[in-house]
């Protein structure tokens, strides 16, 4: 797919007045939730379940993208019209979750790494083919004593940019999300310090993998305190630091871009 066409897309996705439908959970989560409301835990039940969800009449009015998981995007209505057909005569765009969630970062005690590169390109090209138009992949950093690492940092920026990369060469517009999580005592302040400098690294390594900004979608985390944080923050504030956060981040100088900065290793990490 040209540049063109993935730009077009991540317009559509972010059209005015609509928003993205996250039904990516997987088996085992949905199995969980159906175990406590008393729901067998099989195919079919989950089959149902979605399906309810894709025939919601109007349900394009409202939302531009559905992200599916694997299972989701080969399933069918109970007429036999696959899910992907009904979202896109309503008017949605498909998407599919690509990652296999984060696990443990080897010699980083605490820290996590998003999966799923391994076969990614071979995926893609075969979802490309199912009807998907988009992607997503997460990665979480948590706020701690002495985290987040560069180590961590670095290794999760560097494989949402190569998953946006491989994204968009098999057609389909990547959403990245680096989340700094909301665990924890820290406070505003230093999750906005975190949260640039993820940001910096992030759009860093962007560039590095020639990624076109403008055919992919940023999901970042709102700026807040942590949730065991003893002084809260207004909604003002969350906003405004927020907003700040974003201003700044993305005014940075990132390698081949005539306007940004790289990030500084002798900043990080940032101070609480």
């Amino acid at each position: 797919m040209s540049a063109t066409a993935l730009i077009q897309t991540a317009r559509a996705l972010v059209a005015d007045g609509k928003g993205l439908l996250a039904m990516d959970e997987s088996n085992a989560t949905c199995n969980k939730r159906f175990a406590a409301a008393g729901i067998p835990q099989t195919e079919e039940a989950r089959r149902a379940y979605r399906e309810l969800i894709v025939t919601v009449p109007g349900l394009g009015e409202s939302i531009s993208g559905a992200i599916l998981y694997d299972e989701t995007i080969r399933q069918k209505t109970k007429d036999g019209t696959l899910f992907v057909k009904v979202l896109t005569d309503a008017g949605i765009i498909p998407g599919i979750k690509v990652d296999i969630g984060a696990k443990d970062l080897a010699g980083h005690h605490g820290e996590k790494i998003t999966e799923g590169l391994d076969g990614l390109r071979g995926r893609l090209q075969a979802y490309y083919q199912m009807g998907a138009r988009f992607a997503k992949w997460r990665a979480v950093i948590t706020l701690g004593d002495g985290s987040p690492s560069r180590g961590c940092v670095e290794t999760n920026a560097q494989a949402l940019a190569r998953y946006a990369a491989l994204c968009q060469e098999a057609g389909l517009v990547p959403v990245v999300e680096p989340e700094v999580l909301m665990d924890g005592p820290h406070t505003l302040e230093r999750c906005r310090a975190v949260t640039e400098d993820v940001l910096g690294c992030v759009f860093a390594q962007l560039a590095s993998q020639r990624v076109v900004l403008e055919g992919m979608i940023l999901k970042p985390n709102m700026v807040l305190p942590g949730l065991s944080c003893p002084r809260q923050r207004s909604v003002r504030e969350v906003a405004d630091a927020t907003v700040r956060c974003f201003c700044k981040s993305f005014r940075r100088p990132f390698p081949g871009s005539r306007s940004s900065r790289a990030v500084n290793p002798a900043s990080w990490p940032p101070p609480a």
